[in-house]
């Protein structure tokens, strides 16, 4: 699994726990929904800024979106 596809579960998996749709979080974090489902789907790479702003909306550490599931 390369690092794409860890944040694009990450996230994914994060968002579902919090009951958020992508709608919601994308407003939350200030970007489109467009974009963060083509995160989910590992399309595009995020920036440093971009995984912040993410955890940010999401009240997680940057790095719970970097770390590989076990």
């Amino acid at each position: 699994m390369n690092l794409n596809e860890i944040v694009a579960a990450n996230l994914r998996r994060i968002r579902h726990e919090r009951q958020l749709t992508q709608e919601e979080l994308a407003h939350r974090a200030g970007l489109s929904s467009r974009y963060v489902g083509s995160i989910e789907r590992s399309d595009v790479s995020v920036s440093i800024t971009i995984l912040g702003r993410l955890a940010g909306a999401l009240e997680i550490d940057p790095k719970d979106l970097l770390s590989p599931l076990s």
